[in-house]
């Protein structure tokens, strides 16, 4: 029987009606055997995420307020679940411990990963499974650094003796014992480690949306959903904005050539995006896969007679960044000419001292900024195979009334990304989406009728 590793999300877990929803997807498809689950999230708008709670309570703590009654609040919203699901839990002796311990100086690790705890706590009752702690088998050294080969041999040892089991995401412990967390949203990188060391057969990360869609949809309205993704285009449509998976909870299954199954817990029949290390040759029917893309950055424009034939020159400039401990994103450049593009998180407080260095050691004939640069991606594994892509995007650009700022377009065309002004940002992403999508579904349903 094939393996299934499934993660529920925040939303997934938040009240004991998201939690019926989990245990009829379960209960669907009994290869589904190893259950990653997040801290409750937020069960209406207004409402609270589990972690933030028990981060306030940490707070709290720390400067010497009373935290009982925000405690309280985590301690009965628990208590409220128990009661709807009819469970036979005695949820206490874990608040009390928890409690102590927050009272005695916890970390703020330990306390951060309570809410995976307690929500695995509850689900394994729930379901009938077993729980299984992470601090046990997902390690990090003592300096807080992933211990990737160490952890997946205890994970491979140990999952086998459990037929079905619930594991707690975000966290696992330093060779001292002591909790350490992954970064936030670190549940799917635990669902991953898990998949990984089962050797499943699909991890399945259930969550609020159905998929991925193909451009932000606050922008372009009814965007079409990505039936498949290879983890190429994940990255680059990720880097570039789009809510996607982290690198780090990708990686696991990637290196083991697992795939990854997108679900939305209140919709289980629909398919969702799947991720794959590569699409089959037949379903390369879409050009494009999606458009994503990001405002903020900062393009600074130098211009030199002769800057070709200066050995170096572009290797200084990077140094100039290296020593103010700035990444770029982005370098085209001509024979005369360089522009590098940087986050303008990167650069606050510190452009006119970068400017005066770059001016100082590169002594540029002209040197121009602007900080109104906006960066759209739009990515595809069929772009390569299709002849006049570029002519489309740039077309469509024109057309809208989009003055491109800047190309840069990889040898494999993956992805073609082109800096605009910040107020053509969402006019850029809705022409080219126009012309790639909405343009070929019109010409596909004139010729079926």
């Amino acid at each position: 029987m094939d393996i299934k590793v499934a993660k529920f999300g925040g939303s997934s877990v938040a009240d004991a009606i998201q939690m019926r929803k989990v245990k009829e997807i379960i209960d669907a498809d009994p290869s589904r055997r190893y259950i990653v689950v997040s801290a409750p999230g937020k069960r209406f708008a207004e409402d609270s995420k589990l972690t933030d709670l028990l981060y306030l309570c940490k707070s709290h703590v720390e400067h010497n307020v009373p935290f009982h009654q925000v405690f309280q609040v985590i301690w009965d919203r628990f208590k409220i679940m128990i009661m709807n699901l009819g469970l036979d839990l005695d949820i206490d002796p874990y608040f009390m411990e928890i409690r102590k311990n927050l009272q005695e100086g916890a970390s703020d690790d330990y306390i951060a990963s309570r809410g995976e705890f307690l929500s695995a706590i509850l689900t394994a009752n729930y379901l009938g499974f077993d729980f299984i702690d992470p601090k046990d088998y997902i390690k990090f050294d003592t300096s807080g650094k992933f211990m990737a080969e160490e952890t997946n041999a205890l994970l491979a040892a140990e999952l086998p003796k459990h037929e079905y089991a619930v594991i707690p995401g975000f966290y696992g412990a330093k060779l001292d014992g002591s909790i350490k967390t992954f970064s936030r949203g670190g549940s799917d990188i635990t669902g991953a480690l898990v998949a990984k060391a089962v050797g499943a057969s699909v991890y399945e990360n259930w969550t609020d949306v159905s998929g991925f869609l193909m451009a932000d949809p606050r922008i372009v309205e009814n965007a079409k959903p990505i039936g498949t993704v290879t983890y190429r285009e994940l990255r680059e449509l990720s880097y570039m904005g789009a809510s996607v998976l982290h690198d780090e909870a990708v990686f696991p299954v990637k290196e083991a050539d697992i795939p990854i199954n997108i679900r939305n817990t209140n919709e289980p029949d629909n398919p969702g995006t799947i991720i794959l290390s590569a699409v089959p040759e037949e379903e390369t029917d879409e050009v494009i896969t999606g458009i994503s893309g990001r405002k903020g950055y900062t393009v600074i424009g130098i211009y030199k007679d002769g800057m070709n034939s200066e050995v170096g020159y572009i290797k200084r400039l990077l140094s100039i960044l290296e020593n103010y401990n700035i990444p770029f994103e982005h370098l085209p450049s001509g024979i005369d000419t360089a522009s590098i593009v940087i986050s303008n998180k990167n650069v606050q407080g510190i452009l006119g001292d970068l400017l005066e260095d770059v001016q100082r050691r590169l002594t540029p004939d002209h040197l121009e900024v602007s900080q109104d640069l906006a960066l759209i991606a739009t990515v595809g594994h069929g772009m390569c195979k299709r002849i006049g892509v570029s002519a489309t995007l740039f077309t469509a650009l024109y057309q809208a009334g989009v003055n491109i700022r800047m190309i840069d377009q990889g040898s494999s065309e993956l992805s073609i990304i082109v800096g605009v002004e910040e107020k053509d940002f969402e006019k850029g992403i809705k022409a080219i989406y126009e012309a790639f999508v909405e343009k070929k579904l019109l010409k596909k349903s004139s010729k079926e009728e």
